[in-house]
């Protein structure tokens, strides 16, 4: 009897998503999506063996999944030691943050002209994170927090920055694996996630920028800090 890392098993649940027609592009989405809600941590190792076998995709295929998602910064492939989930850096923490800043901000100052459904998303996604702070499911509150800010960015109403920040936040959850106690690092922000949505909804559109604006000066000290204590 052998045993199977848990991200495998993960993977086989997805299967009945792909089709003989599947694409690497595809593929590439179901182990980003696995990043995002924190299912395969910085330094995985992921097995082409393991992983086609559990999405039933051809080797082929998988590779090309995988160079995809190398030159989006998620993985890494090491020379004679196969490909692994990247590590990040103190560097990678502030240059994420910069282009969050230029990303979400811009889209939170639209939202003026957001529908409903799109300043629904945010509601919803709070919701999602309450709902899991509750019950104290610390990385469902993570996750929660990354489709809260897909949501702001979803403000802008432009499918292109939607993609780009699909692919951010994937990077970004591999930095959050650095705190290690995830409570303490993703309850504090439930309220600033639910004091920005609430300014939305009333149109205060200034103020929720400028809110979002201290959320990201806090949460991206907390991560360099983090990673200054790591590095020693």
């Amino acid at each position: 009897m052998t045993t199977t890392d848990p991200w495998v098993d993960l993977l086989a649940g997805e299967r009945s998503l792909l089709d003989r027609t599947s694409t690497a592009e595809r593929v590439a989405d179901v182990l980003r999506q696995r990043i995002i809600e924190g299912a395969l941590p910085p330094g995985s190792r992921l097995s082409e063996e393991s992983a086609g076998r559990a999405l039933a995709v051809s080797r082929n295929t998988l590779r090309e999944a995988f160079r995809l998602l190398v030159h989006e910064r998620l993985l890494v492939h090491e020379f004679h030691r196969g490909v692994f989930v990247r590590k990040l850096t103190a560097d990678d923490v502030v240059d994420l943050y910069r282009i969050r800043r230029m990303l979400e901000t811009s889209a939170i100052r639209r939202a003026g002209d957001a529908d409903g459904e799109r300043v629904a998303a945010l509601d919803a996604a709070v919701r999602a994170g309450e709902t899991a702070s509750a019950e104290h499911r610390w990385l469902d509150v993570g996750t929660a927090n990354m489709r809260f800010h897909q949501a702001v960015a979803g403000l802008a109403g432009s499918p292109r920055v939607d993609e780009t920040m699909r692919q951010l936040l994937a990077e970004l959850r591999l930095a959050f694996h650095v705190m290690s106690r995830p409570r303490e690092f993703h309850e504090p922000y439930l309220a600033a996630n639910r004091a920005i949505t609430d300014l939305v909804t009333a149109g205060e559109i200034g103020a929720a920028e400028r809110r979002l604006e201290d959320y990201f000066d806090a949460a991206e000290a907390q991560l360099v800090e983090a990673y200054r204590e790591l590095a020693g």
